[in-house]
């Protein structure tokens, strides 16, 4: 029996997608277990914040690839086994469906929901069998999903990403949430908060060491300096001088598009930059923590999105005030977000740095509802689950269907127990994804246009990259590598209300999506519906049928605290977030089946348990109630 065993593992071909915190430990614990044959994909270069966690990396490694410096460590130590390594992204057209179905077995270890759809979605296109996985702090789980046997990773509801990692925030910004945990966590505190405080702000991965030493110089405010020329020292140093040393490493962005360095001299004029706030409204900012540099500058509407000179007048202007009108609380401040002025600053910053990396700027009253933070990930914990990977890929590649579980890693024990399994569920039959089931989509046709569907609905909430849309037999758009003349035509269409297009799409129509490359197919049933309410449903448009993320609004009070301390609750994560200060991270509910497989009732409300898959190496998750009672489903 051992000996079979030790076949099926030697001879696997097994797929490793992410090189980092739970990636490294993935394939330390996958070469010492026999395996031999190994190909890993990762598009992220080693940053200094990586080291502490990350084994496989050293100093000398920062700025190279995570995955072909981890396949170099591993082979020194068993030289005789084969890996291959990929510095690249898993979306890019060359890992396609062809490409998935020449392994036995593919292990995710992702930071991001975006690539662990696709993953998934070529997973169920190549019948290949995936193994999930996420930790945060000391909570970590495996999942395993087999095509027809159990529920694919998309048959429940995720919570929206709620945490990024350290490396995203401070040196590949991808999101406007990124932009805002970096303005908050790193620029305000560095700023006004405790000037002891750790803060690695100008920690770039390429100069970390000389970096550091004149750290204190650049952000320290001398008495007898003008304000207007410190501030503009800030703005250039933090938004021009970091971003041109970033560029310095060509390997970062190799696969990403490249940021730019922006002065205070290419935005404002001379004389604008040293009287920024208009004197006449100076008495009318107020005090404390009314004191507004909207107000000085004569802006009113928290719900116009500024342009980038105006942000900046607002920087400059929001420094000026808490420098002039609130120094004595300089020193000591952390972020409020009833301080009218720190979510001025905040936002304000934000929006210059998502200008300098191509990201949509927001208004004050989106980005204060927006919130990101810092939970760092514990290298225990990712070892754990590493090895719990390996468990769950052995099981699969053994067809071992009956003895499959998904596992949670708990912080504190549940019946003695740190790690908690569970049988995995059936295969949801609503879902659109595995058991393709259509989707409603409740939208104005005669005021949304064909590219709000594509932007807002079919890449944003479906998940698709390159989709084609048609209704009936009429192809209305396509993406990717199309002639030149189609271009034009469907370019019109995107700019095209809904009941205008050459194949008018109204109430009743189905449209049918196709996204080639990962081998996906949608159908959406079109209701037209007159009014949104601009607050709960600010795309103007709702869909239905698909697995949606759980709002905090719906979840915040339900939530237990991991432990960790600083701000998405306010916890900061090394992970994804984007709710408003003093979220949660969400759970998603789940109905376990009680001993007597009862209809769902009142009473047997208590009784159910809220899980929250984690969406990220490093994510925040909460695991909210007591977990005994679980009554496994079996998978047929």
């Amino acid at each position: 029996m051992a000996s079979a065993s030790s076949s099926v593992i030697k001879d696997a071909k097994v797929l490793m997608v992410g090189a980092g915190g739970i990636g490294c430990e993935l394939l330390k614990t996958l070469a010492l277990s026999g395996f031999s044959d190994i190909h890993i994909i990762d598009m992220d270069t080693i940053e200094v914040s990586n080291l502490n966690r990350q084994f496989l990396f050293r100093q000398s490694h920062v700025g190279q690839s995570k995955a072909k410096v981890a396949r170099d460590a591993v082979l020194k130590f068993r030289p005789k086994i084969n890996i291959t390594s990929y510095h690249a992204n898993v979306k890019d057209p060359d890992f396609d469906v062809d490409f998935f179905k020449e392994f036995n077995v593919v292990l995710n270890g992702l930071d991001n929901l975006d690539a662990r759809r696709h993953v998934n979605r070529l997973c169920l296109a190549a019948d290949v069998p995936l193994v999930e996985s996420g930790t945060t702090g000391f909570l970590g789980q495996v999942t395993v999903h087999v095509k027809g046997r159990t529920e694919c990773y998309e048959c429940q509801p995720k919570p929206a990403p709620k945490t990024y990692p350290v490396c995203t925030i401070t040196s590949t910004p991808s999101k406007f949430v990124h932009c805002i945990v970096w303005a908050k966590e790193l620029l305000f505190s560095k700023l006004f908060g405790d000037k002891n405080q750790d803060n690695d702000l100008n920690v770039r991965s390429s100069d970390a060491a000389s970096s550091s030493k004149n750290v204190d110089d650049i952000f320290e405010h001398n008495n007898d300096e003008d304000i207007a020329q410190y501030g503009r020292r800030i703005f250039d140093h933090v938004f021009g001088y970091n971003i041109e040393l970033a560029l310095s490493n060509e390997e970062t962005w190799k696969n990403r598009n490249r940021p730019k360095p922006i002065y205070s001299k290419d935005v404002l004029s001379d004389d604008l930059a040293k009287q920024n706030g208009n004197l006449d409204n100076y008495n009318a900012c107020g005090d404390g923590l009314s004191v507004s540099a909207m107000s000085s500058l004569g802006m009113k509407n928290p719900q116009d999105v500024w342009s980038l000179r105006e942000n900046s007048r607002i920087l400059l202007e929001a420094l000026r005030l808490f420098f002039t009108k609130r120094d004595k609380e300089v020193g000591n401040l952390s972020f409020d977000k009833d301080d009218q002025l720190a979510v001025e600053f905040v936002t304000a910053a934000a929006n210059i740095r998502a200008a300098s990396f191509g990201i949509p700027l927001h208004s004050l009253f989106e980005a204060k509802g927006i919130a990101g933070n810092i939970v760092h990930a514990v290298a225990t914990t990712n070892a754990v689950i590493a090895g719990l990977i390996v468990i769950e890929a052995i099981k699969v590649l053994k067809n071992d269907v009956n003895r499959y579980r998904m596992t949670y890693c708990l912080e504190h024990p549940s019946r003695n127990l740190l790690l908690m399994p569970v049988e995995p569920f059936e295969p949801n039959k609503s879902c659109y994804v595995c058991s393709e089931s259509p989707v409603l989509l409740e939208i104005n046709t005669n005021r949304s246009k064909l590219k709000d569907v594509v932007e807002k609905i079919i890449k944003a909430k479906l998940g698709m990259n390159l989709p084609l849309i048609m209704n009936a037999s009429n192809l209305l758009y396509e993406a990717g590598d199309i002639e030149e003349d189609m271009v034009a035509i469907y370019d019109a269409n995107l700019e095209k209300v809904l009941a205008e297009l050459p194949s008018p799409v109204t109430g009743g129509t189905m449209l049918t999506v196709e996204d080639f490359q990962q081998e996906l197919k949608c159908n959406i049933n079109i209701k037209h519906r007159e009014e949104f309410d601009e607050e709960k449903e600010p795309d103007g448009m709702v869909l239905s049928g698909w697995t949606q993320p759980v709002s905090a609004e719906e979840t915040k009070d339900k939530s237990i605290s991991n432990g960790a301390n600083t701000s998405d609750a306010p916890t900061a994560a090394e992970s994804e977030n984007d709710d408003d200060v003093g979220i949660v991270s969400p759970v998603k509910k789940r109905k376990l089946p009680d001993d007597s497989d009862k209809p769902n009732t009142a009473d047997d409300a208590k009784h159910q348990k809220q899980l929250q898959v984690i969406d990220d190496e490093d994510d925040l998750v909460m695991l909210d109630g007591n977990l005994d009672g679980f009554k496994k489903r079996r998978v047929s």
